[in-house]
């Protein structure tokens, strides 16, 4: 006859099994869905400083602020599968040091249940936009671009790109201003 043991284990594995198989299952049910949705990027006000970067060089850098508006609704990519969203802001530019500038400014988490409907007026960013020299001072191509991962219950972890994104330029002149 068959111990305790041995007909606990078959239990467990058997029980495993299944649950494996499901949450394969529940995991081809959403994988091929498509979680782009359109976003509304605007820059309201847009101002470069020149300041003292406090590492060991004490070289001035260039330090971008700006505010903006966003508008997207992304209450649809929201199934029983996605836990949250987790937004970020990028600000994407060229400057003679470097051909590719990616910054993170401003980042949010969307939880299921949350109103995923967003309409930002006037944000500021959440991160300094630092570059490492004086390549923000004029720059005429930085563009901003809404980007979410999904994460799900079971399954991949999708970067996903909105549509539409917002080029704007920096004044060709430093403010002296406090922002």
């Amino acid at each position: 006859m068959h111990t305790l043991f041995t007909r606990g284990n078959a239990i467990l594995a058997y029980t495993l099994s299944v649950s494996a198989c499901l949450t394969f299952c529940c995991f081809l049910s959403t994988v091929f869905i498509d979680y782009r949705a359109n976003a509304t990027l605007n820059t309201v006000k847009v101002v470069v400083k020149n300041v003292p970067d406090y590492s060991a060089s004490r070289e001035k850098n260039d330090l971008g602020y700006l505010t903006f508006d966003l508008q997207t609704d992304l209450t649809p990519l929201f199934n029983w599968n996605v836990k949250q969203l987790f937004l970020y802001l990028t600000a994407e530019y060229q400057t003679e040091n470097n051909d590719f500038n990616q910054v993170i400014l401003w980042d949010k988490i969307v939880l299921r249940g949350d109103k995923a409907a967003l309409d930002f007026k006037n944000m500021n960013t959440k991160y300094y936009f630092w570059d490492d020299g004086n390549g923000l001072r004029g720059n005429k191509n930085v563009t901003l671009t809404l980007s979410w991962n999904i994460i799900p219950n079971a399954g991949l972890l999708p970067s996903v790109n909105a549509h539409g994104s917002h080029t704007f330029a920096f004044p060709r002149e430093y403010t002296s201003l406090r922002v």
